[in-house]
């Protein structure tokens, strides 16, 4: 056996456990965690700010399928990271937050030192699904096998580990170090043997996939193609089905698919948790109650929330599926699954606006010009418009902050997270000229990471869904006009290549020139410079 410091053995950890980018500031209170990260394996990126880091780690945990890691200091650090972390607990995002706190003899003690907190901990408690502080410097390995099983198991979310400043150039024993164990639940062989018994006695079934049903596409087409079961995809779930006659590929929230809820005599839930952002966008409280409900999650709190269920299955979505296949062998549709889905596709299509229907033909020309392309949104109006009815070319490449949580300046950050995490996919984020100026100085950070980024800024001279809500509520209009900047200056200042399309037909010859260069590139849609504009 031979010894390192308590941060050499971090970055073996981190290895073993398969993370190849983290994402952080380094400071006092960090440095020491840093020692051995230039001669591993692992790249490390700098963002703008710890917000930033964790948003990037948000981006690349959503494309790549694996934890995003932020590194960043006590205090501050760890509280500008706080709004990213609320926003993957809400979507359900794997992210490893590891933050110094001040040595272990003043914990509690409010002396006044540099960043302190009252206590980081128990503030730490409150949003992440786990939280540690290492104490003793021997326990570590043991810290980070237990954040990676809780990453990997159960639900997603923000997972958290601090380590005091005395700690981290301890010296510990280091040797090979295995990958943390996922133990995923599974649900025994009679629940599922009742779920398919249900799909059986089913002529008008319908399937609802939410973000965790992602990574059982396969198992859930086949068992919609069994049953003739359309399939309603939330905005986490965007891409799934692509180009199948099945899909359903609009907002819960809409009529139509109301509709098909309300006639249905099975629903079949995958991995989704019913949240307004998906199910009641205009709060409205027009839900419909579900005649028959067999509810799947990874969550048993989950289960144990409304809506009401006839069954409800203790399991990941691809085991449950491939379990209820197994007992489905056989079986023929009784309905038409594929004329119910194609009514319910052209219904919400025919409740857009106009506007929005414009706004999501954008949405359209992105994928027509790019079809590799990843949309990573952020909180504005082309990106609402795609929540209602968005019909992504696969899972994985359509995800946004205005679900859950619902931060501004998401976008930014998360997509230059995911374009590390798949470097030969245009990533395309588009974000409004309010939500950029939350994060404009990634743009840098895109620079520096050499990142595939195509900034697109939808620009409507403030914040005009905010504007419109507020008329529309007889509210006098105030704190909604903003001042944008001169993106195409900023950017140029960046050194990166930007323009402002003279008319929104211009879009696809400005992508394509994006797409051709090696890192970001900016584009803007200006409400009153560019012709055909629609927000």
């Amino acid at each position: 056996m031979t010894t390192k410091t308590v941060g050499e053995v971090l970055v073996d950890l981190l290895e073993a456990n398969g993370v190849d980018v983290v994402f952080g500031i380094p400071g006092v209170h960090t440095v020491e965690l840093y020692r051995g990260l230039a001669a591993s394996k692992i790249r490390h990126i700098t963002p703008r700010h710890e917000q930033g880091a964790g948003f990037m780690a948000d981006g690349y945990a959503r494309v790549s399928g694996k934890p995003g890691v932020a590194l960043v200091i006590t205090g501050p650090g760890l509280t500008n990271t706080i709004t990213a972390m609320a926003q993957a607990r809400q979507d359900s995002v794997p992210m490893l937050v590891i933050s110094g706190v001040n040595k272990r003899d003043s914990l509690g003690h409010g002396r006044g030192l540099l960043h302190e907190l009252p206590d980081q901990h128990g503030m730490m408690k409150t949003l992440a699904l786990y939280s540690h502080t290492l104490l003793n410097p021997a326990d570590l390995p043991l810290v980070v096998e237990r954040a990676f099983a809780v990453l990997l198991s159960g639900r997603p979310g923000p997972v958290h580990i601090e380590i005091p400043t005395d700690v981290m150039a301890k010296p510990i024993e280091t040797g090979s170090f295995k990958p943390a164990v996922a133990t995923r639940p599974r649900a025994d062989a009679e629940t599922l043997q009742r779920a398919a018994i249900l799909c059986t006695n089913a002529s008008r079934p319908v399937i609802l996939a939410g973000g965790g049903a992602v990574t059982a596409e396969d198992e859930i087409r086949d068992l919609a193609e069994r049953i003739g079961a359309p399939v309603v995809t939330t905005v986490n779930a965007r891409g799934m089905l692509a180009g199948h006659p099945l899909r359903v590929p609009a907002s819960p929230s809409l009529k139509a698919v109301r509709r098909l809820l309300s006639d249905a005599d099975l629903v079949i839930a995958f991995g989704t948790e019913f949240g307004p952002t998906d199910y009641d966008i205009n709060v409205d409280g027009g839900f419909p109650r579900l005649k028959s409900l067999i509810r799947v999650d990874i969550d048993a709190a989950q289960l144990a929330r409304t809506p009401q269920m006839g069954l409800s299955v203790f399991s990941s979505a691809k085991t449950a599926a491939a379990g209820m296949l197994g007992f489905l062998e056989g079986h023929k549709p009784i309905g038409n699954g594929n004329q119910r889905a194609e009514a319910a596709r052209k219904g919400s299509w025919g409740e857009l606006t106009a506007k929005m229907q414009a706004e999501v033909g954008v949405i359209d020309a992105i994928w027509r010009t790019l079809p590799r392309a990843i949309i990573v949104g952020d909180s504005t109006q082309a990106v609402y418009a795609g929540n209602y009815y968005c019909d992504a070319p696969r899972a994985r490449s359509w995800f946004n902050a205005a679900t859950g949580y619902g931060a501004l300046g998401f976008a930014p950050p998360a997509a230059v997270g995911a374009a590390l995490a798949d470097p030969a996919a245009p990533i395309v984020c588009l974000v409004g000229d309010g939500g950029l100026q939350f994060s404009l100085s990634e743009i840098g950070s895109a620079v520096d990471a050499d990142a595939r980024v195509i900034f697109l800024v939808w620009n409507n001279n403030g914040y005009q869904e905010i504007e419109n809500y507020m008329i529309e509520a007889g509210i006098t209009p105030e704190g909604v006009k903003p001042s944008a900047p001169d993106f195409i200056a900023i950017g140029t200042a960046y050194g990166v290549p930007s323009e402002r399309l003279a008319d929104v037909r211009d879009l696809p010859e400005a992508l394509e020139r994006a797409a051709g260069r090696k890192g970001p590139s900016l584009v803007e849609i200006h409400q009153t410079k560019t012709a055909g504009a629609t927000a």
